[in-house]
Order: structure tokens, then C-alpha cells, then sequence
């Protein structure tokens, strides 16, 4: 069962909050200010802390660092935009106007939960720092459980001779993490040679890496190094080693095996000392399964894993990341200091990232260049919030439906509907027995927003369903 902390100077609010909270399955825990919450429990044993923004003593934002890893989601009944997005630069997860609807307080906290998992027994408590520390991965900023994981475990495999996979979605800085791993290893001074699979033709690929003799092919006129033989006494990167051609592959498992490479047309090996890391963003025991990569060749790279979390699972990180490559991009491109307005701050975290940090960077540097004043909003970066909304939403939906599998309808997956088709579809199953008021808050759009993608969609809105709606709710004895 989750535990959840709720920090409310108003015992009628806390009360309410508690049996609402409790009535959906959550251990409640109570406090009346932020010295209370302190003294009598232990911030970091919960997985999620509730707190008002205004209380008795220390406002509720001192929570956030006392609670280490756990997430803050900040009330407020003074619903000002600022003082929320204020929070959220301190790290709060998320914020909650008061008097809030007690239908989106249990979505925004079956949300958060969902979105940070903690796993208490590994947890450092918020005194703690990892001895490492964002030192341990050069050039990635964040401060995430799983950041500081991957910094401890990057220190521990560098000093070693042991092969690296790196696992991760694209964007989330796999090259950076091999760089990382070199630098702290005793090779550090020698020479790290980084290679992308995907990027180089399936007929290059082979001489690339091992070389080649004069007159091994046409148009060979010198003998050439490859890539692995340059990387001796230091460390041989392979990104997206996925995509590597099964005849490559062969030859790798060699090098691998025997230490040893041998150019093409050549009759000799020759022998090499080469660290080699690999990453993917690929399954590669799925691609074994399919015969598009070597299985023997997998169980040779899988020695050491380091796994690095997608962007929307980094938690506070996201904004601090943003802001400062906000900061990055206007001293480069030579322009005026600039902020990110509320609604830039609500879409980057609340967006999926499904391109992760590189497309949060391009994202921000695209919002540089098309912006003029000293705020940058949301439509400069890109995003557009009332999808965003949707696509919060119907997570939610899934969630819910996956729990309760009530229904073989709602057990049916929808992960290949596009934004606009689950927009779509979910206008045209219900609004024969929901109002537009109703189908605007299911949607978390505003009932303008759903008139205007019913025109853009060609879904006008049926003239007979309200006395349809009132049929059905009548045989349902409502």
C-alpha cells in the first residue's frame, strides 16, 4: 500500500483529504506544518508528500529537499500561476489549486506515483549525497535517484578492463555515459574512439572497423588502420551497436574472443588491447530471437550494464536541465537572458519526451532562436498543451482500465492511436451519453478547445444526443 504524507495547517481540509485518499487505497499520514512533519515521521519513508504552500513556520516548498527523492505535490488556495511555477522551479512534482475537485486530486496523485517509483530500502535519506555524485557522468546534469545510481555504478565498472553495454532510449545520452566510463578508467589517457553503426553503409561498415590491406578491393590503393586497431590501448565505442550487419558481427565476435584483428586482405592478425563499450537502444535478445543479431555475440557484450532513465522519469531534473540550456543557448546564439513563461514550465513537465534530452535541447534552442522578448512560451518550444492534456489523460484512463479490467472494451489496447485518433474516437463513443462539459473534463480541455477540434476533425456535434444521453441515464436509474 502507498504511503502518502499530507501537510495541511486546516484539520477540516486534512480530514477531508485523508478519507478521500483513503477511500482509494493510500496509508494516510498527517501533519499540521512542516516542523510537525519533521518531528514525528520520517520523510523519506513515503511515496508521496502532499503539502499546502502556506503553513504555520516554513512554507510547504521546505518539504521538497527535506523529502530527498520523494515527490512534492504543492496546494494552493492563493492560485496564482507564479507562486505554483515558483514551486515547481524548487522541484515540486506538481501543484493543485484549492478548493480543488476531488476527482483530479486522486488522477493527480495516481499520476505521481505511477511516475516515481521509490524503492525505499535503496533510498538515500535527504541528507545523503551519492560519493560520486553528477561528477561520475560527464556533462549530464540531474540529481534523480536513478542519475545517482548510474553515477556510483559507472564509477565501480570504469577502473575495470570488463565490456560495457549501455542501454537507453535514443536521446538519452549513451555517448556521453561511454565517454564518462572512459575517463574514469586506466585508460583515460589514451585514446577513446567513438563509432555509430547506424551511421556508416552495411558495405563500409567491415573495413571501417578492421581495415584493409592495398588491393584488398577496388579503389583500396593504401593499406588503411581501422577503427578498432586506432583505438589500441584505449577504448572502442560502438553506438547502436543494434544495427551492426550480421557479416560485421562475426568478425567482431573474433576480436572479441582473440584480442586479435585481422585487416581485410590480409593474412595476418594482429593483436590489439581495446576497452569496448557498446550501446542500443534496441532489444537485442529480441533481435537474437529474429536471427538479426548474434546470440553468442550478445553474451559476449552483456558483461557490464549501465541503464539510463528516459527524460519523463527523471522527475525534478527536467526543468533544471531545461533552465540551463535555456541559459547555454542565449549565451551562445548572443542574446538577452531569458525565462521560461508558466505554461513553457507546465509543458516541459508535463510532455512525454519521447526524443529525451536531445529533443528537450532542440527544442529549447529552437525557442531561443524564434523568440524576441525576455519569456518563452510553450508555442515557441513547440508543444502543444491541450494535447499534452490528452495524452495525460487517456494514461490515466489506461491505468485505470488496465487495474479494474472490468470490461474486454476497456482492456483493449490503444498505444497505436495517435493523439488526434484517441481524440477522435473518444468524442464519437461518448458523446451520446456525456454533455460537452463532460467530455471537455475527461479530455483536460476547456469546452472552447473541444469546439475547435470538432470543426477542425469534421465531428459535428449530434443535435439528438442530449435526449439520447437522457435515455441512457434513464435505463441506467439515474
Amino acid at each position: 500500500m502507498h504511503k502518502i504524507l499530507v501537510v495541511e495547517d486546516e484539520s477540516v481540509i486534512r480530514a477531508a483529504l485523508r478519507r478521500l485518499l483513503e477511500r482509494n487505497g493510500y496509508k494516510i499520514s498527517e501533519a499540521g506544518s512542516v516542523q510537525e512533519a519533521e518531528k514525528e515521521f520520517k520523510l523519506t519513508e513515503f511515496d508521496l508528500v502532499i503539502s499546502d504552500l502556506r503553513l504555520p513556520g516554513a512554507p510547504g516548498t521546505d518539504l521538497i529537499k527535506k523529502a530527498g527523492d520523494v515527490p512534492v505535490l504543492i496546494m494552493t488556495s492563493y492560485a496564482s500561476l507564479r507562486s505554483a511555477v515558483d514551486s515547481m522551479r524548487m522541484g515540486a512534482v506538481d501543484y493543485i489549486a484549492k478548493p480543488f475537485d476531488h476527482s483530479d486530486m486522486v488522477t493527480a496523485v495516481q499520476r505521481i506515483i505511477a511516475d516515481h517509483p521509490i524503492g525505499r530500502t535503496d533510498q538515500k535519506t535527504a541528507g545523503e549525497t551519492s560519493t560520486t555524485g553528477m561528477n561520475g557522468v560527464i556533462g549530464m546534469i540531474g540529481n534523480c535517484a536513478a542519475m545517482r545510481t548510474l553515477a556510483d555504478h559507472i564509477a565501480q565498472m570504469a577502473p575495470t578492463n570488463s565490456t560495457v553495454l549501455v542501454l537507453g532510449e535514443t536521446g538519452t545520452g549513451k555517448e556521453l555515459v561511454a565517454r564518462s566510463v572512459h575517463e574514469q578508467s586506466m585508460r583515460a589517457e589514451n585514446t577513446l574512439i567513438s563509432v555509430n553503426c547506424a551511421s556508416i553503409p552495411d558495405t563500409l561498415i567491415e573495413s571501417e572497423l578492421f581495415g584493409y590491406e592495398k588491393g584488398a578491393f577496388t579503389g583500396a590503393n593504401a593499406s588503411r588502420m581501422g577503427l578498432i586497431e586506432a583505438a589500441d590501448g584505449g577504448t572502442l565505442f560502438l553506438d547502436e551497436i543494434g544495427e551492426l550487419p550480421i557479416e560485421a558481427q562475426a568478425r567482431l565476435l573474433r576480436f572479441i574472443q582473440e584480442g586479435e584483428i585481422r585487416r581485410i586482405g590480409s593474412v595476418h592478425s594482429r593483436k590489439v588491447n581495446v576497452r569496448l563499450i557498446c550501446a542500443t537502444h534496441r532489444n537485442l535478445p529480441s533481435l537474437a530471437a529474429e536471427g538479426l543479431f548474434r546470440q553468442d555475440l550478445f553474451y559476449r557484450i552483456n558483461v557490464l550494464r549501465l541503464a539510463l532513465p528516459p527524460l519523463r522519469e527523471r522527475g525534478k531534473d527536467i526543468l533544471h536541465l531545461a533552465e540551463r540550456m535555456l541559459q547555454t543557448q542565449t549565451e551562445r546564439l548572443r542574446k538577452p537572458l531569458m525565462r521560461l513563461s508558466p505554461r513553457a514550465i507546465q509543458a516541459i513537465t508535463t510532455y512525454q519526451w519521447p526524443g529525451n534530452v536531445r529533443e528537450l535541447e532542440h527544442a529549447i534552442e529552437r525557442a531561443v532562436v524564434l523568440s524576441n522578448g525576455e519569456e518563452i512560451d510553450n508555442e515557441a518550444l513547440g508543444i502543444d498543451l491541450e494535447l499534452v492534456n490528452i495524452n495525460r489523460i487517456r494514461g490515466q484512463q489506461g491505468i485505470s482500465t488496465t487495474a479494474s479490467a472490468t470490461t474486454s472494451r476497456s482492456q483493449d489496447p490503444q498505444e497505436d492511436l495517435s493523439l488526434e485518433d484517441y481524440f477522435q474516437r473518444f468524442v464519437l463513443e461518448h458523446q451520446d451519453s456525456m454533455s460537452e462539459t463532460e467530455l471537455a473534463q475527461k479530455l483536460g480541455v476547456s469546452r472552447k478547445c473541444l469546439w475547435e477540434r470538432r470543426q477542425r476533425f469534421g465531428i459535428p456535434r449530434n443535435k439528438g444526443n442530449q435526449s439520447s444521453r437522457a435515455k441512457i441515464r434513464t435505463a441506467e436509474g439515474l
